[in-house]
């Protein structure tokens, strides 16, 4: 079966079809034709399953504690569900959107992961809360495209990269709230946000992207080294 076959037969979206293809490299082939089918390995474990001589790996347990708190460090549950974009991309924008307005009203010019004092107006520090996010997608798909050969899903991974900017949307509701004689406490709520970003950013490129999340950490890199790149030529970092 083809990509867009499995994909049609399994009604799941483009990053989930590839993020199982990807788990499962060990069990399967790709004929000339570009269409998968199970290697030895793979249909020797299938007829195992099948006459039941696997003994289960896992139990149906209550789920650890920590496992949960990881699944909502990255969001998974939310993110799991951005193949219906019907709610996931109006989600994603509505942040995008929060996260300008509070930007312009904090007086804070936001540079992808970091912010500094800005006398921007109102409306250039809205475009460019936007801009800078819409150029993490744009540098998402190149890389992701030059390194792991991946298309398709660009809506699914707009809407996660929407959701993965929650963090820094809230950061300057935090900045405008915390008393001047504790700003600095606002740059370790910063840096605990920044974090946090990277981390749902990586989590985004998993599920729009359906990359392993250690390939996907390599993305999340290259984009924060890009971001620390840019502030040194424009003199803000020394």
């Amino acid at each position: 079966m083809g990509f867009k076959e499995l994909r049609s037969s399994l009604g799941l979206g483009v990053g989930t079809v590839y993020y199982h293809l990807d788990m499962l490299s060990d069990f399967i082939t790709q004929d000339k034709s570009r269409k998968y089918s199970l290697n030895d390995r793979g249909q020797l474990l299938f007829r195992s399953l099948m006459e039941g001589s696997v003994s289960p790996a896992l139990t149906l347990g209550s789920e650890a504690l920590s496992h949960r708190l990881g699944r909502w460090l990255f969001l998974s549950p939310v993110l799991a569900r951005t193949t219906r974009l019907e709610f996931s991309l109006p989600a994603a924008l509505a942040i995008l959107i929060i996260g300008a307005i509070g930007a312009a009203l904090a007086k804070l010019e936001p540079v992808f992961f970091f912010y500094f004092p800005s006398s921007r107006n109102f409306d250039n520090t809205v475009l460019l809360f936007i801009f800078y996010w819409v150029g993490i997608f744009l540098l998402a798909e190149i890389i992701i495209s030059v390194l792991f050969r991946r298309a398709g899903g660009e809506l699914q991974l707009f809407a996660c990269l929407g959701l993965s900017a929650l963090p820094l949307a809230i950061f300057p509701f935090i900045y405008m709230a915390v008393p001047a004689d504790y700003s600095w406490l606002s740059r370790y709520v910063l840096l605990l946000l920044q974090v946090w970003t990277l981390l749902l950013l990586s989590a985004a490129f998993s599920f729009g992207k359906g990359l392993r999340l250690d390939r996907s950490i390599i993305v999340t890199l290259i984009i924060l080294y890009l971001n620390i790149a840019v502030l040194i030529l424009t003199g803000r970092l020394g």
